[in-house]
């Protein structure tokens, strides 16, 4: 009896240890699958997806391939500013947190732009001549003046230094400059103020006051070109309230063409606390 106990106790317990060795071995199987997967996927390791705007697609190519980042080419679009080519914007965001070997989708600045018709300026004025520039996509260059009866009145339609005639094909966002006409007895006029104002604005009213755009100056918060089109101008020069302006015979004018320098920044501070106080451009 004893005999038959001992033998029923010795199979309980090798029964025992194989079940804790089968148990032994499951969890070890399943902590190596788990470590596995988590080699595969990355499980819950996200890293930060680079700043890829403003760089060639081969630039981007290096970049993306330290983090096995996969580049796509899904759109274009034409921006004056940035060089043709480049990358204008992406999807995740740069600073977005992904998982490595993520699809970036990308849109470039295209390397060809559609032509169109040049219309004839000739004999209209300033601000009917930059009307029809921005239906045909085309931009106001230099604006430079000779005397004439009639001030603002266009004389001649140039582009990159020579006559250009009605009806040529030029490619949209080129600048057109125009020479215009100037009365000795209506040759001033006012600066206006740019301060707070994006770039595209304040290049508006420029113009709209008989003005060239001279320095474009940006500061180093101003790194990317995502940046330059939300930066604002904080300074100035000349500036509407000038020392020179206020003891002049017309305070705040200048003659007509004369180029008004500008700095932008992204600063909310800097902006805050911008003032007209002249800076050099030198």
């Amino acid at each position: 009896m004893a005999q038959k106990e001992k033998g029923k106790e010795k199979k309980d317990r090798w029964f025992l240890k194989n079940l804790i060795a089968a148990a032994i071995v499951i969890v070890g199987l399943t902590l190596a699958a788990q470590l596995f997967l988590s080699i595969r996927t990355r499980h819950g390791q996200e890293i930060e997806v680079p700043d890829f705007t403003s760089k060639t697609l081969d630039e981007a190519a290096v970049i993306a391939s330290r983090s096995n980042f996969r580049l796509d080419v899904t759109d274009s679009v034409f921006m004056s500013r940035l060089p043709r080519g480049s990358i204008y914007s992406q999807k995740p965001a740069p600073g977005s947190k992904v998982k490595e070997g993520r699809r970036i989708l990308l849109t470039i600045n295209a390397t060809q732009m559609k032509k169109v018709s040049m219309p004839d300026l000739v004999g209209l004025s300033l601000r009917q001549a930059r009307t029809q520039l921005q239906e045909k996509g085309l931009v106001v260059g230099k604006l430079t003046y000779r005397e004439d009866i009639a001030t603002n009145n266009v004389l001649e339609q140039t582009y990159r230094g020579k006559k250009i005639a009605p009806g040529k094909k030029i490619e949209c966002e080129n600048h057109i400059d125009l020479v215009l006409g100037l009365d000795p007895n209506n040759s001033t006029t006012y600066i206006p103020h740019l301060i707070g104002y994006s770039f595209g604005v304040a290049f508006d009213n420029i113009i709209d006051n008989s003005l060239n755009l001279g320095k474009i100056r940006y500061d180093e918060t101003v790194k990317t070109y995502s940046d330059t089109l939300s930066a604002i101008v904080y300074a100035q020069d000349p500036d509407p309230n000038s020392e020179e302006s206020e003891e002049s015979e017309n305070p705040g004018t200048v003659e007509m063409g004369t180029c008004v320098n500008i700095s932008l920044t992204v600063s909310q501070a800097k902006i805050a606390g911008a003032s007209l106080k002249k800076e050099s451009f030198d």
